[in-house]
């Protein structure tokens, strides 16, 4: 339990001012990175560096509508965390869609860009994770925070593994592959957003 707010139950719903002052921080620290990494990503002619670009930028709007619907009904904050797993769900078919239209007009990133950024990014999502892993349970909006924490993380190591890739193989085919298993993460954390937000408004119905 932190702060006896008991977010370790899944009931808990982000009233802590404690948290609030993570979300706060979070979202500073993911804006300016979708700014880095989606700059990056295009002049790096990375696939996989703006698809984890998109990933930050969702989380963005992630933890600001959460922010502001702490407090509020269940019924409300499980619309926008059904709004969010939408959101989610879009972005991941974006990307899987951009993935194959690259493999049709496959250009060779520049690995050197990727493994920069992708180490910099790894280090904004290392510390918005160990901020929020205390909080990683709750009801279908806090998780929803935690799940897109948990993909940043592990799509900037898989940035870095297909910059490893690229530079070994002289050839973009790993930042594609990395980008598509992107997408395919941003569909199931979508599902699980979208699956919890229902049940927990049906469950208002009958609160």
């Amino acid at each position: 339990m932190v702060g006896g707010c008991g977010c370790n139950n899944k009931s808990f719903d982000g009233v802590s001012e404690a948290y609030k002052r993570i979300l706060w921080i979070v979202i500073s620290l993911n804006a300016a990175m979708f700014v880095v990494e989606m700059v990056a990503g295009i002049k790096a002619q990375s696939q996989a560096l703006q698809a984890d670009a998109l990933d930050f930028f969702g989380d963005a709007i992630t933890y600001g509508l959460s922010l502001a619907v702490i407090g509020q009904s269940l019924h409300l904050r499980a619309k926008v965390a059904l709004f969010k797993g939408i959101s989610l769900l879009m972005m991941g078919i974006w990307v899987f869609a951009s993935t194959v239209y690259r493999v049709f007009y496959l250009g060779v990133p520049v690995a050197e860009t990727m493994g920069m950024i992708g180490l910099l990014a790894l280090l904004a999502n290392l510390a918005s994770v160990l901020l929020l892993v205390r909080y990683k349970d709750g009801d279908a909006n806090v998780r929803s925070v935690w799940l897109c924490s948990r993909n940043d993380a592990i799509g900037n190591i898989a940035v870095m593994l297909a910059a490893l890739g690229v530079w070994g193989t002289a050839t973009g085919w790993p930042d594609l592959i990395v980008a598509g298993l992107m997408a395919s993460l941003f569909l199931s954390s979508a599902i699980q957003i979208i699956i919890q937000a229902r049940a927990e408004m049906k469950q208002s119905e009958f609160a």
